[in-house]
């Protein structure tokens, strides 16, 4: 799921938690003057996972940028994008856009986070699916604040590094508003039926995200994307094209770069290591 999802829901204040030593995956694509990193980052984590040392420390060091999915935004920033793709302020509700199936759910998975019934009601149908996932796992001690674009954001600006983002906060709110309102309606109901589960199967994925394991983290993700095609080649494979492309020209300017986005977006036969090799590049992984 884009960063930008993350960035709209609500702040959390997590409570402290054992630490848990993570070695995710790395790779690099370098020729003779470009080095590039590619570092697969989690979202959302709880609180206490080491990860910011060893191999991706040293590569984070010897870059001379940051380069993420988006540039983090602030609020008020992330509440502008919101209301020009998120907001419907006339027609029917959310709720009676559902049909009378889904409805029942819905207003059981609010109910269950704690949120009013009415609260979506003005919004599109995948504003309220990412923001259900969100709170369900911040009820569960994930905390926005800990995924790993915060920490190296943080680090990148302590170190005077430049940060840029491959995409706007606009462009990834503008991929959901995108989404037929049929294919919306269906990711929502997918989310409504994979919430029972989310904590346990993002759990999975944190666990195959810190062994290190794309290939595991990719056979996981692929469960959740296959009942929503149209999602799943907008929010992915799109995207991993369009970056890949942007690798590729960035191969041609000199200097050591740090590419940081999901790692959904490295992981699997539509991964972005998979589109370089249209640009006769490829991402060697950094074994450590």
């Amino acid at each position: 799921m884009p960063l930008a999802a993350h960035q709209a829901a609500a702040p959390a204040t997590a409570a402290p938690a054992q630490t848990v030593d993570a070695d995710p995956a790395l790779w690099v694509v370098k020729d003779a003057d470009t080095t590039i990193y590619l570092f697969g980052t989690i979202h959302l984590l709880k609180p206490g996972f080491s990860w910011f040392d060893e191999a991706v420390k040293t590569a984070f060091d010897r870059s001379d940028e940051l380069v993420q999915e988006i540039v983090l935004p602030d609020p008020q920033a992330v509440q502008k994008a919101l209301v020009a793709t998120a907001i419907n302020p006339s027609g029917p509700g959310l709720e009676e856009r559902l049909p009378p199936e889904t409805r029942k759910a819905y207003l059981a998975a609010l109910a269950d986070v704690g949120v009013p019934a009415a609260s979506f009601d003005r919004f599109d149908p995948w504003f309220a699916a990412t923001n259900l996932t969100v709170l369900k796992l911040v009820k569960a001690g994930y905390d926005p604040n800990s995924g790993a674009e915060q920490a190296l954001t943080a680090a990148a600006r302590q170190a005077g590094k430049r940060v840029t983002g491959l995409e706007t906060l606009e462009q990834q709110f503008g991929y959901f508003d995108s989404l037929s309102e049929k294919s919306q309606i269906a990711f929502l109901t997918d989310t409504i039926k994979q919430l029972p589960d989310a904590e346990k199967e993002v759990g999975k994925m944190v666990a195959q995200w810190s062994a290190g394991d794309p290939d595991a983290l990719a056979e996981t993700m692929n469960e959740g994307l296959d009942a929503t095609p149209e999602v799943a080649k907008i929010l992915l494979l799109d995207r991993n094209v369009r970056w890949a492309g942007w690798i590729a020209d960035r191969m041609a300017k000199p200097g050591t770069v740090f590419v940081a986005i999901g790692a959904g977006h490295l992981a699997g036969k539509d991964s972005v290591q998979a589109q370089l090799a249209a640009h006769h590049l490829k991402a060697e992984r950094v074994h450590y």
